[in-house]
């Protein structure tokens, strides 16, 4: 494959991509002594992607590691060792003992703060990318280990497909029959709501609803065996009716006009209509690709946020897709 536009000349590159996800359900518990919420989710992977490419650079090509982002979004991005990208990287070079500089370059494809994990999926796709760059050799068990030290949606961006993610997201269990396709309408909003602003907006809901009781303990796990039936057969509003995000009330409360996104979305004719995972980014779900692209139309004629985008899912996750050394 011809080299990336983006990586140094003269480096040898490795690039790899992974989906964003979205929360079928997210049920959320107390907040744990390690300031962690307890979590009990059903993650499915679609197809809007982060692609991440990683390049050896040589010691005088460079002064530092460069991390660059592009796409939409892209200023919002920190650019320094805090991008989870970058973190990815540094964790798999020093265990493999190397003090090589490496370039990250980042190209946006889910929506920056916006719920869909796409700083872990920034992060998924180095790990799977800098194991192949540096030769390491790691399994997929062994990079979603390396990503759980990272962030709790990583290792889902890593494995993708539809899983149960419980603790505080990061243990998985693989819905091998929930491979029925489902199309998605998603609404982008002008503006980003930070997670952990989110989580603590929801206790402080909950603790202003009852202050003797202000968590709702661990999340039930029998609160998603009806959803995970509906998931082996290939019925949308089945499964669109037992959709939930706990988060959803605490995403409202900092960001009203969600509110009215949700409502044309629903009046537009989406089987159900619900803000994704932390926020602000509003999902429709839809029974096939004509009635998603109607959904968008509608919502879009509206002018109720500002992007609309149709997806589906579920995708497989972090993966190589151009490795010039053919390893």
């Amino acid at each position: 494959m011809p080299r990336d536009a983006s990586t140094p000349a003269g480096a040898r590159a490795v690039t790899a991509v992974a989906p964003a996800k979205i929360n079928l359900h997210l049920g959320v518990g107390d907040v744990r002594g390690d300031g962690y919420h307890d979590l009990l989710t059903v993650y499915r992977a679609v197809d809007l992607w982060e692609r991440v490419t990683v390049a050896l650079v040589d010691a005088d090509a460079a002064d530092d590691d460069e991390v660059i982002v592009t796409g939409p979004g892209a200023p919002q991005v920190p650019t320094d060792r805090t991008n989870l990208a970058a973190r990815a990287v540094d964790l798999l070079r020093e265990e493999a003992g190397s003090d090589a500089r490496i370039a990250i370059r980042i190209h946006k494809g889910v929506p920056v703060a916006g719920g869909m994990a796409g700083g872990s999926a920034d992060a998924a796709a180095a790990l799977v990318a800098t194991d192949r760059l540096l030769g390491l050799g790691l399994g997929r068990a062994a990079l979603e280990e390396r990503a759980a030290r990272l962030g709790s949606d990583v290792p889902f961006c890593i494995r993708g497909g539809t899983a149960l993610g419980t603790g505080r997201g990061e243990k998985l269990a693989t819905l091998l029959h929930a491979r029925a396709e489902q199309h998605i309408v998603v609404a982008l909003a002008d503006g980003g709501l930070s997670t952990p602003t989110v989580f603590a907006e929801l206790d402080r809901l909950r603790a202003e609803r009852d202050p003797a009781d202000p968590g709702r303990g661990l999340p039930r796990a029998g609160g998603v065996d009806p959803l995970v039936a509906a998931l082996a057969g290939d019925d949308p509003a089945a499964v669109a009716g037992l959709l939930a995000n706990d988060m959803e009330a605490a995403a409202l409360s900092l960001m009203p006009a969600l509110r009215r996104t949700l409502r044309v979305g629903r009046e537009a004719g989406a089987l159900h209509g619900m803000v994704s995972g932390s926020g602000p980014t509003c999902l429709f779900f839809c029974t096939d690709r004509d009635h998603a692209i109607a959904v968008a139309a509608e919502i879009s004629e509206h002018g109720v946020a500002r992007e609309v985008r149709v997806t589906r899912g579920p995708v497989g996750g972090a993966h190589i897709v151009d490795d010039p050394t053919g390893k």
